[in-house]
This record gives structure tokens, C-alpha cells and sequence, in this order.
């Protein structure tokens, strides 16, 4: 059973008959029966009495009736809204969790006030599973670090991060992996971008780290770094949206402590509530940042 095996079933009955009905439609009567017995194959009851050339619908064809119109109105009115510039349905972003923790706030609030009709949905994560989400389908758009090379997505860039290390508080001044005192590195998964960064930094002066300790938040891995436990690298603007945290902050070679924020989004796909949202991300981005990557 498919829309438009609905769509004939309708026109007979509103036309009251094959012969009209197929005129309606631009069709050949023998089509239209066709249909209309291919219907009633696949569904296993007869729609309409037979007597002689007249036809009447029987009980079963008074359901689906209902069931049609219906059916055909949302139908109608998917099209409408997919062709529909506005913003509407669902919005399933996802987001690094430090870029939901220091940035996203405001935006969602003022998105949920300027476009109250979409519904959204945050999940967090690191940006090689917050990527994969949006390929497979389960995310529209996610907050990710750049950059992301992959021809199937569009990257827009939407903030600046600058990244520091962090250790316990009187930590003398690190100006190379090699001035750490501790080779223990405080990370979340490996797919995280800034975990990556961290081992290119030790690894780029040959330092080699003693062990990893996975957490799954940076309000753990700020408190492990307050207390001696190790090293971890944290979004400035992260710590600046915290209470000041009992450890000390030391900056990162410039190839390592730039870290652009990218919406990702795949590129084959179009979506007005992801236009909305990168068009708000874009007027509260401080500095302004060019339109695309």
C-alpha cells in the first residue's frame, strides 16, 4: 500500500466511480481498476460492493476512508514542510562538552525563544563520535574541533578556542613538555580532538607519557588536576566560565593552542532548523569569524 494506491482510492470514492474518477485522475479506467483490485489484493478485504456498474463502499473501505485522508493530509503537509523555508521539527545537535559547558547556553536560549516551534536535542560527546553521528544520520549538525576534512560535510567556523594546559596550583611555569613534573595526562576518550593535541604536544618533543586516566567530564578532570593527580588540556574559555579552580594555567606553542569550533553538517542534506541555529552561532561568535572554512 503506497500514497498514491491512496490517492486513487479516494478519488473513486469522492468521484463515486471508476469512470469518473479516472477522468479526475488523467488515467485509463483499466488503471484505475487495476489499482484499485491491487489494493484490495494487498490489504486482503474487498473496499467496495460490486452491483453492477455501481459501487458502494463496503465496511472495510469506510475505515481505510478515514485512514486515508489522513494519511494523504500528512503527507501534504511533509511536503509542505520540507519545501518550507521555516524552522520546524527537530533539531538534534551535538556538542564537545566544553563548548556546551562555556558557550552554548545563551544560544540555546535564544534559539528556543526566536524558533519555539523546533524541538531540540543536545548530546555531548567527543568530535570523532559527534562526526560519525552526523554521517550515520542520528545528529543534524554538531560542535566539533577543526578542522574536519570530509567531502561529505560542510564546516562553518563558529568560535576560537585557545587551549591551555592545566596542573596543580604551584606548577612552575611550563614552557615545553619536557618542564612537566607529571607524565600522567588527564583525558576523556581517545576521539577527543584535544586529548589528540595533548599526546601531539608530548610526542612533538619526545616525551613520553607515564599513563592515561579517562574521566568523563571536565569538572573531574579540573579537580584531579587540582590535586596533583596530572596534566590536562582545557578551552580557556572553559576555565573563564568556571569558579576559579585551585590550579595553575600555562599556555601552549601557538600551533597547538589554536583550536577553531566547527559546525559540521552533512552537505546532501537540507535543513532550515540547522540554517537557524548556524546563523545564531554566527551573530553572538565574538570575534566574527568568516562564513565558511
Amino acid at each position: 500500500m503506497d500514497l498514491d494506491d491512496l490517492a486513487i482510492f479516494q478519488a473513486v470514492v469522492r468521484e463515486g466511480g471508476i469512470t469518473r474518477a479516472a477522468a479526475k485522475l488523467h488515467r485509463v479506467q483499466s488503471n484505475v481498476t487495476t489499482r484499485i483490485r491491487q489494493l484490495e489484493a494487498d490489504l486482503g478485504v474487498p473496499l467496495f460492493l460490486r452491483e453492477g456498474k455501481r459501487l458502494s463502499l463496503s465496511p472495510a473501505g469506510r475505515v481505510l476512508d478515514g485512514y486515508a485522508r489522513r494519511l494523504l493530509d500528512l503527507a501534504a503537509e511533509a511536503r509542505a514542510a520540507v519545501a518550507d523555508s521555516l524552522p520546524r521539527g527537530r533539531l538534534r545537535l551535538g556538542s564537545m562538552e566544553s563548548t556546551a559547558a562555556a558557550r552554548l547556553a545563551p544560544v540555546l536560549a535564544a534559539f528556543h525563544e526566536r524558533h519555539g516551534g523546533v524541538q531540540l536535542e543536545l548530546r555531548t560527546g567527543a568530535t570523532a563520535g559527534l562526526v560519525a553521528g552526523v554521517l550515520d544520520g542520528t545528529l543534524d549538525c554538531a560542535l566539533v574541533a577543526g578542522p574536519v576534512v570530509d567531502p561529505r560535510l560542510d564546516n562553518a567556523p563558529v568560535f576560537e578556542e585557545e587551549l591551555v594546559a592545566i596542573a596543580a596550583a604551584g606548577h612552575p611555569p611550563v614552557r615545553r613538555a619536557a618542564d612537566l613534573r607529571t607524565r600522567v595526562l588527564l583525558t576523556f576518550e581517545p576521539g577527543c580532538a584535544y586529548r589528540q593535541r595533548l599526546e601531539a604536544w608530548l610526542a612533538s618533543e619526545s616525551v613520553v607519557p607515564e599513563r592515561f586516566v579517562e574521566l568523563a567530564s571536565y569538572h573531574a578532570m579540573i579537580g584531579c588536576a587540582a590535586c596533583g593527580m596530572g596534566v590536562a588540556l582545557v578551552p580557556r574559555s572553559l576555565l573563564d566560565s568556571l569558579p576559579a579552580a585551585a590550579v595553575s594555567v600555562h599556555p601552549l606553542p601557538p600551533r597547538l593552542a589554536r583550536a577553531p569550533t566547527m559546525l559540521v553538517r552533512r552537505s546532501d542534506i537540507v535543513a532550515p532548523a540547522v540554517d537557524a541555529f548556524l546563523e545564531l552561532l554566527r551573530e553572538r561568535s565574538a570575534p566574527a569569524l568568516p562564513a565558511a572554512a
